[in-house]
């Protein structure tokens, strides 16, 4: 007899209940998240009668400890997301009522009713460039939002040389750390300002850079009110700019001491398209293949698998727009890269689909989910892709 086990994962104390084939329920108790709570748990599981199935709707962060030592007791897990959870739970009595207890019989009839997505240990390399990706990910929207608030400032007291400058490259960030405003520019001379830019190494057109900065501030004689506290403010900014360019160097450079270390990194990159960080995140985003049991389920876990839509006598198909955002983008701008650097294959099929009449973003799409089957082949016959292992 199966038992199906429901469990509502929190940051201090989980909520555990367990139905078997019948809807009676054997078991609801809390789960301190802690090593003895979580054994006691263990020991609950193992006095039930029956084969448990568990549940969880967190995989991953404060959940990563219960998950761990489930699967190293030898029990199978299944995700249960979030947004099925509580869709699922408006259709019971008082759906509108949240309760740690109610949620936890609502993953367990999912588990019992449906089949959901098998949770798999993941091993050190997926779990180190899962944490290396999420922190590259993390420096760049900061980066982004930081260049963006620079170039706002150096245009306020400074247009002429904001539009001269990429702020975006290493030599722009160098020259503003010190030298911002058209009077320090102008009294300082070339000769200061190539000296300052020579303490770092490996800059390309510094001189350039630094005769477009000098016509500007030539161009510009007027002093804005405010002009040193926010030049003091750009150089701030640019110092940070500076150094998170150093740590997203060191992070990528980890990536790929990482992705040398994982057996399938070499066939994912052999894709067009997929460059070291779109190969890293797609092999954080889905861990174990084998947890997909078809091309179909890779792309429905994307969001990219269309489905049927039926009102009345009006029946069609759509794509969906749920699915791992981040898996999503992964597929889509892989296919991106791959028609924009001349890939035969991924071309000509963009360029069918929109003879048939798709819209650019629908032609990606379509070729995305493409890209999904041919990868999930890939995967599943890694000895005929892979010379070196079918030699082995």
């Amino acid at each position: 007899m199966r038992i199906s086990v429901g469990v509502d994962v929190a940051k201090a104390v989980h909520w555990a209940c367990a139905v078997d084939d019948e809807c009676k329920v054997v078991l609801n108790c809390a789960i301190e998240n802690t090593p003895v709570g979580i054994d006691a748990f263990v020991a609950n599981l193992r006095a039930i009668e029956g084969d448990p199935l568990i549940g969880l709707d967190v995989v991953g962060s404060f959940a990563s400890f219960l998950e761990a030592t489930l699967l190293a007791e030898g029990f199978r897990l299944v995700h249960a997301p979030g947004i099925a959870v509580n869709r699922a739970g408006q259709g019971f009595a008082g759906g509108e009522r949240k309760s740690d207890p109610r949620d936890a019989r609502t993953i367990a009839e999912l588990v019992r009713t449906r089949d959901l997505r098998p949770i798999s240990p993941d091993g050190e390399t997926v779990v180190a460039l899962r944490l290396k990706i999420g922190r590259r990910r993390d420096l760049v929207e900061e980066q982004t939002r930081r260049l963006a608030r620079l170039r706002m400032l150096l245009c306020r007291i400074h247009p002429q040389l904001e539009r001269t400058v990429d702020v975006t490259c290493k030599g722009p960030l160098v020259l503003i750390s010190r030298y911002v405003t058209p009077a320090e520019i102008r009294r300082t001379g070339k000769r200061r300002i190539m000296a300052h830019m020579a303490k770092e190494r490996y800059l390309k057109g510094a001189e350039a850079l630094v005769d477009g900065a000098i016509e500007s501030a030539r161009a510009q004689s007027m002093a804005i009110p405010g002009e040193a506290a926010v030049a003091e403010l750009i150089r701030e900014l640019a110092a940070e700019a500076l150094d998170t360019r150093s740590k997203l160097a060191r992070i990528e450079a980890d990536i790929r001491r990482l992705l040398d270390d994982h057996p399938d990194s070499a066939l994912i990159r052999s894709m067009p398209g997929m460059g070291v960080a779109l190969t890293a995140e797609l092999i954080a985003c889905i861990g174990n293949i084998e947890r997909f049991p078809s091309a179909d389920a890779l792309a429905s876990a994307a969001g990219l698998a269309p489905v049927i839509r039926q009102s009345g006598y009006k029946k069609g198909w759509r794509r969906t727009f749920g699915g791992d955002k981040q898996l999503k983008r992964v597929f889509y701008q892989s296919a991106f890269c791959a028609v924009s650097t001349g890939d035969p294959i991924s071309r000509a099929f963009y360029d069918r689909k929109r003879r048939e009449g798709k819209y650019h973003t629908q032609a990606l799409i379509a070729l995305a989910r493409r890209r999904v089957t041919v990868l999930w082949t890939m995967l599943q016959r890694r000895e005929a892709f892979d010379p070196v292992r079918k030699a082995a």
